[in-house]
């Protein structure tokens, strides 16, 4: 509710400025007749005076010829006026679209300047660089660093969490330029290199692994331009990705879902290593490159990489420093400065950062020195990968350490909580054969009445009465304006110079009375149609925004509700609604009372020749109603080109990171380039055809467009969703204990019902016990705690709290009682305070607790050290921030609710390693008398659980104490066992 809220604040001042535009709109539509109809009755009264005067030289007939130029060049110029509101609409657009496009950019990659060497030997160097991030220029990250990287060597970079490391990666990229000092390569300065020349020659992967919605041979194809099937099954295997891949039904052509979505963090991380190898770049860039895989996958994936740096200049960044024991230099960075360097002996022995990081690190991961070495190589049969034929996650023993944050990508979601798919069986066996194309399902819209939609306007059913009124009165000023116009015509034929003289003044005033007349008709109108309209967007984006809300996690799960698709729909859709309602209303009345009074004047006067000239209106209302149908199905089909574009557009510019990093700007232009086609190509044949249609059906494009707006307003806010997060049913507990029990649990995603995830689950967890659950990847630890938050609900089995089944409790007060930490937080983007107030929105947190919570999570002291403290802005999703200050932030988020129950889905996964021991304390402590459930691949964080639940083919295999598991020597023995080996 309180993101509903923030909306509405924006939503108001939007509003006010559409009634401004709607009052100015109208206001110059009514002055422009004010002056039309005046100068008539000055034409009029001045013409009089001069036949007067010129008896022989000036008569009506030069009087008409001066009025009938004017009359027609007036009435032409008047039937551009009804669309200056879309002139003003464009201007404004137009304003912000060229700012952008003439802004100077200080990087530019589409640029043709720069040098481009024939050959890259790949030898690098820092020097003295300082650097401050453009947003937050008085925190600076690097200090005077200092680094050379020789050709063909492998540097390691390690320290602490923000201590600049994936900040010097981010310049060598050019993502930013150094504030002082200049990065070398090859002796020559980068900035001086062609930017899209020095990144192609560039292999960069992240922490956080960014895929785009497309299939996995598309997101590998990105690595390089023309890069062919057999070289994509060559990176593929490379990066230990091709067996999950082979096992899919879609095999390469599968859909991977926004950011990756349909795929577990594991193979996400296999393809974009899969992607960097495709470029075969001279420069290997690992940042964190295997966090987010499990042992096993890890050594294999390791080994891969190992043998791609070989030749290459390549730097890596990891926490685990296991992995970066061979590396030829590691350099110790603190502080913004490197203060160290040498291989991994030599900085043993100098006892400094480097020697405390392995020393805080090697600390509890050799605890098991009970098991034999005979005993390690020992595995239980039944733990091996099961061939399912369908597609499932690896069956591989996920168990990453801890990690240091990447460069940051924005636009990073818990790619966890939606680990889904829906893909058709296939028969493919290889890669080269013929892509199979899938057309996309037709959206069926629900027919909505008219009056529908304009009872969505009916609390401003005053604005609009008056509105009309306006317009009727509008509406009979031009017949009004005939009859004055014949009579003053006739009044020129009066003899007498006096009297024809009274006549006519008489009727130039007239004239002048419609000119005032048809003035304050147009600015009531603006008012009124601007009020009633505004205010309706702003009530129907609220609505829409808040069903979005309203809607459960599965229906996100769904391709067609992908989130640039509903953000295009949220804009536009609303603000396209009230072309149907109050100012179309309007222009339906005066158009109406225009017709009715100029029939019943012409009746009055001739019935004869009004009937000849009423025989060609139906001709004319058979090629208007023709347009209008024609116009409303177009409508529908530019609308989802549009969102197409706006998804496209949408992914581009939220993962511009990664955009930029494998020079894919050209690629996504053609692709957004592509999706207007359509509607451009139907726009000129509309264009000639309906050239020379009347003023009546000028506005019908905005009708066609708000009826196709309104049945996708109405099938949103019509949907009930299977997950009610709004609903005021249910029990509220006046206590909650935390007792937490999973009962033969069966579950399936919704967009994946052919694969089973869980499968007869059952695990139980006490008030104030710690739950563990350990397993491979993708065995379905994350999905239980969606289940426990009721994200999904079990297709069989039942989620019990404090022994009612979670379906019975009132989902508000249940989630409140849940405080979640996950392995991939999103903050939101705003300041640092704000972001931890979100985890209780039930009341007003205090600056106090918000900073106990902070120094609770280890975070405090770093905010305090900013500029503007707890009031810094943190970006979208949290870019302004490294990974391990994200988390933290998170963590305090999640402590500051004080939840029964506390959820830590890999909590610790993005901290480095001191930091991670100090927040693993915290945590600790905040598990004290709480009921908390545990997901850890590291599994010295959970010995001292009270409850370990290994899960294995979709169900818990076995249970017990750290202890007790291993005394069985089953399937968390061989867990514990292949971690300690690693």
């Amino acid at each position: 509710m309180k993101a509903l809220a923030k909306y509405d604040v924006n939503l108001e001042n939007a509003r006010k400025v559409g009634v401004k535009k709607s009052i100015t709109t109208y206001t110059s539509l009514g002055f422009t007749e004010f002056i039309l109809f005046g100068a008539f009755a000055l034409a009029f009264w001045y013409g009089t005076k001069l036949t007067v005067e010129e008896k022989e030289n000036y008569d009506i007939g030069r009087v008409l010829i001066v009025l009938f130029c004017l009359l027609r060049g007036t009435f032409y110029l008047i039937q551009g006026f009804p669309h200056l509101e879309y002139v003003a609409s464009a201007r404004g657009a137009a304003y912000e679209v060229y700012k952008v496009i003439s802004k100077h950019r200080l990087l530019d990659s589409s640029s043709k300047e720069g040098y481009k060497p024939d050959k890259l030997k790949g030898e690098i160097e820092f020097k003295n660089i300082h650097f401050s991030f453009p947003s937050r220029p008085d925190v600076k990250i690097l200090k005077g660093l200092n680094l050379k990287v020789q050709s063909g060597k492998t540097i390691a970079l390690v320290g602490s969490s923000g201590c600049g490391k994936s900040t010097a990666i981010q310049l060598l990229y050019r993502f930013y330029d150094p504030v002082q000092g200049e990065i070398t390569l090859d002796g020559r300065d980068i900035r001086t290199l062609n930017i899209k020349w020095l990144r192609e020659r560039i292999g960069l992967v992240s922490q956080e692994p960014i895929l785009f919605a497309s299939t996995i041979a598309e997101n590998i194809r990105c690595g390089r331009e023309g890069i062919t099937d057999s070289e994509i099954e060559k990176a593929a295997k490379e990066a230990n990705a091709f067996d999950f891949i082979s096992r899919l039904p879609d095999k390469f052509y599968t859909m991977v879902g926004e950011r990756g979505a349909q795929l577990s963090g594991g193979q996400k991380q296999r393809i974009a290593i899969a992607r960097a190898l495709a470029r075969n770049p001279r420069i290997l860039l690992l940042d964190e490159a295997t966090s987010s895989l499990d042992t096993q996958s890890e050594s294999s994936v390791q080994a891969a990489l190992d043998k791609a740096r070989a030749g290459r200049t390549t730097i890596v960044i990891a926490h685990r420093l296991s992995t970066i024991r061979t590396a030829d230099i590691i350099a110790g960075f603190h502080n913004g400065v490197v203060v160290e360097e040498g291989t991994h002996n030599e900085l043993m022995t100098q006892k400094g950062v480097y020697y405390s990081l392995v020393m805080q690190q090697g600390h509890g991961e050799n605890t098991q020195n009970e098991m034999s070495e005979s005993d390690e190589e020992t595995e239980d049969e039944d733990y091996e990968e099961e061939d399912l034929g369908d597609f499932r996650m690896e069956n591989l023993t996920d168990l990453g350490g801890f990690e240091e944050p990447g460069i940051t990508e924005m636009g990073s979601i818990p790619e966890r909580s939606r680990r889904h798919t829906s893909r058709k069986t296939s028969s493919m066996k290889k890669l080269p054969e013929k892509k199979k194309t899938k057309e996309k399902e037709e959206e069926i819209l629900p027919a909505v009445p008219y009056s529908r939609i304009l009872a969505l306007n009916k609390p401003e059913w005053l604005h609009i009465f008056f509105g009309v009124i306006a317009a009727a009165f509008s509406g009979g000023v031009h017949p009004a304006f005939a009859v004055i116009y014949g009579k003053i015509i006739g009044a020129f034929q009066e003899t007498e110079s006096e009297k024809r003289s009274k006549n006519t003044t008489s009727l130039s005033l007239m004239f002048l009375v419609l000119a005032v007349i048809s003035l304050v008709t147009h600015i009531i109108q603006g008012f009124m149609f601007g009020k009633s309209g505004e205010v309706l967007t702003k009530r129907l984006r609220s609505l829409s925004f808040e069903a979005l809300l309203q809607q459960e996690i599965g229906w996100y799960d769904d391709p067609k509700n992908a989130i640039g698709v509903l953000l295009t729909r949220l804009a536009t859709d609303a603000s396209q609604v009230k072309g149907a309602t109050g100012s179309r209303l309007g222009l339906f009345t005066k158009t109406a009372s225009t017709l009715l009074s100029a029939i019943i004047i012409a009746f009055v006067y001739d019935w004869r020749l009004t009937l000849l000239i009423l025989a060609c209106i139906p001709f004319i209302i058979a090629a208007s109603a023709i347009r209008l149908s024609s116009v409303a199905g177009r409508a529908s089909k530019d609308q989802k080109a549009f969102e197409e574009a706006g998804r496209i557009s949408v992914e581009a510019v939220e993962n511009i990171r990664t955009v930029a990093s494998l020079t894919s700007e050209d690629a996504f232009y053609e692709k957004y380039n592509a999706s207007l086609n359509g509607p451009y190509r139907a726009l000129f044949s509309v264009l000639f055809g309906v050239l020379n249609v009347g003023l009546s059906t000028s506005l019908a494009p905005d009708f066609g467009k708000a009826k196709v707006s309104a049945q996708r307003i109405f099938q949103l806010l019509d949907r009930k969703p299977l997950i009610d997060s709004y609903s005021e049913e249910g029990t509220k507990l006046s206590q909650f204990d935390g007792n937490i029990e999973f009962r033969d649990i069966h579950f399936v995603y919704p967009t994946r019902p052919e694969v089973q995830v869980l499968q007869g689950l059952n695990v139980k967890v006490n008030k104030g016990q710690t739950l563990a659950l350990v397993g491979s990847s993708g065995c379905g630890k994350s999905t239980s705690i969606q289940l426990l938050e009721r994200f999904y609900d079990p297709m069989a089995g039942q989620v019990f709290a404090d022994g009612l089944d979670t379906k019975s409790l009132h989902l508000q007060w249940l989630r409140s009682k849940l405080g979640i930490v996950s392995q991939e937080p999103i903050l939101f983007d705003c300041s640092i305070a704000e972001n931890i107030q979100y985890g209780d929105n039930s009341r007003v947190v205090s600056q106090e607790e918000v900073e106990e919570a902070a120094k609770a999570a280890n975070i405090h002291t770093f905010i305090e050290n900013l500029p503007e403290k707890y009031n810094t802005q943190v970006g979208d999703k949290g870019a302004q921030l490294s990974g391990g200050q994200k988390q933290r932030i998170a963590i305090a988020r999640a402590l500051v609710r004080k939840p029964a129950v506390l959820l830590l889905d890999e909590a610790t996964s993005a901290l480095d390693t001191e930091s991670e021991k100090i927040i693993q304390k915290a945590l600790d402590d905040a598990r004290k008398g709480r009921t908390c459930i545990i997901i850890a691949h590291r599994l010295t964080t959970v010995q001292n659980a009270d409850v370990i639940a290994v899960i294995h083919n979709r169900k818990v295999v076995e249970q017990g104490t750290h202890s007790q598991l291993l005394a069985k020597e089953g399937h968390y023995y061989a867990l514990v066992n292949a971690q300690v080996s690693h």
